[in-house]
C-alpha cells in the first residue's frame, strides 16, 4: 500500500420498492453541488486590490491573458447559474425562518450516507465537490422538502411499515471515494506507481494516463464503491477495502485484461440507521410523494421579494 500523507488532500414518485432506497430529496441536490463549488472557484478569483483585474494569469505567444479576461469568460459560462444557486440557498434560509424550519447535522448526515450508499459507479455527481459546499446544498433541499410537507399528515403506522419492509436500506455500508487510472501495460502502470511514490498528483497521472476516458475526465474519480458492488471489477473493490485513505495500490490485473492503479481518497464508515433514526426521514419521503408535481425553490422567490442580476 502507498501513501500520500506528504501531499496535499483535496477538499467533492411512487413509493420504492424493498429493492430500491429512497432518495428523490438528495437527487435533486446533486444537479446543484457543481454550481456551488463554481460560485466559491469564482469569488476566489475576485481580485483583492483596485489592480487586481489587471494580474496576467497566463500568455501565449507572448499576449497575456489577465485575471479579469478570466473572470468575464468564467461569469458568462457559469455566471447566471451560480447566481442561481446562491439565490436559491438565500430563499430557503429565509423561508427557515419564516416556517421556524430546522435541519439538524444529524439529518444532513443521513442524507450524505443514503447518497454514497446508492451512487452508481459511473455517477459523477459527486465528484470534486466540497465538504461544506455539499452539506449546504443538502441543507437547502431538506429545508425545500420541510417547506412543502409540513402540512402533510402521514400515519406512524405507515412510517413504521415501510421501515421495516425497507430496513435494509438504512444499513449503509463502509464506502471507499475512489480514483482509478487505467494502463496500458503493467510496466506503465509501475512507473505511474513510481511516479506517485515521488510525489506526483493521482489526479494529474489520471488526466493525462488512462486509457478509461469517462473518468479520467475526472482525475480518475469513480466515485463511492462498496465491498459488495457488483458492477465493479473484483480486484478494484478488494485493492479499495485495503488501502487507508490517502494510500494507491500496486498495479492490478483486471478481469478483461486491463491493468489498474487504484487510490482511495476518503474511507466513510458503515453505519446502521435504528427506526428513531430515519423516521423523520421516512415521514417527509412519504410526504412528497402526495404531492402533485416537483416544486423549486424559484417558487418562493415572489413570497420574498427576490429579483436578481439576469431578471428581465
Amino acid at each position: 500500500m502507498r501513501s500520500s500523507h506528504n501531499r496535499e488532500r483535496r477538499p467533492e414518485q411512487g413509493r420504492p420498492t424493498k429493492k430500491t432506497l429512497k432518495t428523490k430529496p438528495v437527487l435533486v441536490v446533486l444537479g446543484l453541488l457543481l454550481a456551488g463549488n463554481l460560485l466559491w472557484f469564482i469569488a476566489w478569483l475576485i481580485p483583492n486590490g483596485p489592480s487586481g483585474g489587471n494580474e496576467e494569469v497566463a500568455s501565449v505567444d507572448g499576449n497575456p491573458i489577465t485575471r479579469e479576461d478570466w473572470l468575464v469568460a468564467m461569469e458568462e459560462q457559469y455566471g447566471q447559474e451560480t447566481l442561481l444557486e446562491l439565490v436559491n440557498s438565500k430563499v430557503m434560509e429565509t423561508a427557515a425562518k419564516k416556517y421556524d424550519i430546522n435541519v439538524s447535522e444529524e439529518e444532513i448526515d443521513l442524507e450524505l450516507a443514503l447518497i454514497r450508499s446508492a451512487q452508481d459507479a459511473s455517477d459523477s455527481s459527486l465528484q470534486a465537490l466540497n465538504g461544506e459546499v455539499q452539506r449546504q446544498k443538502i441543507r437547502s433541499q431538506l429545508i425545500l422538502d420541510k417547506v412543502l410537507t409540513k402540512d402533510i399528515v402521514i400515519n406512524d403506522d405507515e412510517i413504521e411499515s415501510f421501515f421495516k419492509e425497507n430496513q435494509a436500506l438504512y444499513n449503509i455500508p463502509t464506502t471507499y471515494r475512489t480514483r482509478m487510472m487505467i494502463l496500458p501495460t503493467a510496466d506503465e502502470a509501475k512507473s505511474a506507481v513510481k511516479e506517485l511514490d515521488n510525489g506526483s498528483s493521482f489526479d494529474v497521472l489520471a488526466r493525462e494516463r488512462s486509457l478509461d476516458s469517462a473518468s479520467a475526465s475526472l482525475g480518475g474519480d469513480i466515485g463511492y464503491i462498496t465491498s459488495q458492488q457488483e458492477n465493479m471489477d473484483p480486484a478494484i473493490i478488494y485493492a479499495a477495502t485495503k488501502l487507508k485513505a490517502g494510500e494507491w495500490s500496486d498495479s492490478l490485473n483486471l478481469e478483461d485484461g486491463r491493468i489498474a492503479v487504484v487510490y482511495v481518497e476518503d474511507v466513510a464508515e458503515g453505519k446502521s440507521f435504528k427506526y428513531d433514526q430515519v423516521k423523520d426521514h421516512i415521514k417527509r419521503e412519504l410526504a412528497l410523494e402526495q404531492l402533485p408535481q416537483s416544486v423549486s425553490p424559484e417558487a418562493f422567490w415572489k413570497e420574498f421579494d427576490t429579483e436578481w442580476f439576469y431578471s428581465e
